[in-house]
């Protein structure tokens, strides 16, 4: 993929996160909206789980540059892991960083919910708040809007995280597959050369020696698989061995340097490196993780 943006939204258009979404959206009643990481809008815009209350800011320039600023500091501080941020109205709101390894491509965010009961002087505060964002709405319907957005405990929204999280986990497994298994109208030759890296994977492999396969110059076919991939030789090679290496990690029976070996890496080191630059967690990590499922 071109950019994270792209990644996001071929994501997005996923039937897995499109059920995803409609599940966990008629489940809790919260929205959910997968986002690039460079976006700058209203993330829940639009979205049928859309709090009312918080729909509101976009009627006015002032009330969405608050809102803006808010979901800008919130993305800032997620950028590692689950944030949450609460607004001038004690609305809650919740980004969960979704990874390609080691790169952050977007966040899955829900929210707009109250933790705590809102009171009457929350919804007074409020409205003095929304009068000086020039929102011109009559009281008794701001005061409906206030106190109709959903109130979850803290426990019970703590679990609703978890499952984001881990299905966060699902669409950085997705994304990296998709960039392994990308085929736009490859040429013959692109194909020929990912069939024979497939196969011989576990070989020291070159670059030239891969061009001599296809009976192309090391130039020429160097330029025309990074056209055809988006990625340059060494690191195509790297994630079909990494794709290998997290199917044996299952087998816990094999040691973690075997695992390395057997996918082609000639040192631990070196394998160790590239599979948390890829996966973003060490083997030993990721092995315990799987444990733990």
């Amino acid at each position: 993929m071109n950019s994270n943006k792209e990644l996001i939204e071929t994501l997005d258009q996923s039937l897995s996160y499109q059920e995803f979404e409609k599940a966990f959206s008629e489940t809790t009643g919260l929205p959910l909206t997968l986002r690039p990481a460079e976006v700058w809008q209203l993330v829940q815009q639009g979205k049928d789980r859309q709090n009312g209350f918080c729909r509101l800011m976009e009627l006015t320039n002032k009330a969405c540059a608050n809102c803006l600023s808010m979901q800008q500091e919130l993305c800032n501080s997620a950028f590692e892991e689950t944030k949450t941020e609460t607004c001038n109205f004690g609305i809650c709101e919740t980004a969960v960083p979704v990874k390609q390894g080691d790169r952050l491509i977007g966040f899955l965010q829900t929210g707009q919910v109250f933790l705590d009961e809102p009171t009457e002087e929350g919804f007074e505060q409020a409205l003095d708040q929304l009068k000086k964002w020039g929102i011109k709405n009559s009281r008794e319907e701001l005061r409906r809007l206030y106190f109709a957005t959903p109130v979850i405990s803290r426990e019970r929204y703590r679990y609703m995280l978890d499952l984001l999280k881990i299905y966060a986990k699902q669409l950085s497994s997705m994304a990296n597959q998709m960039i392994v298994e990308q085929e736009t109208r490859e040429p013959p030759m692109i194909t020929h050369a990912k069939r024979y890296i497939q196969e011989h994977q576990e070989e020291e492999l070159s670059l030239s020696k891969v061009a001599r396969k296809v009976n192309a110059s090391t130039f020429y076919f160097c330029k025309l698989f990074k056209k055809a991939t988006g990625m340059n030789f060494t690191e195509y090679v790297s994630r079909i061995r990494i794709e290998k290496a997290k199917n044996l990690l299952m087998n816990l029976n094999l040691r973690i340097s075997e695992i390395g070996y057997e996918v082609g890496f000639q040192s631990l080191t070196h394998f160790n490196r590239v599979f948390k630059k890829i996966v973003g967690h060490s083997p030993t990590q990721y092995r315990q993780h799987l444990k733990s499922i």
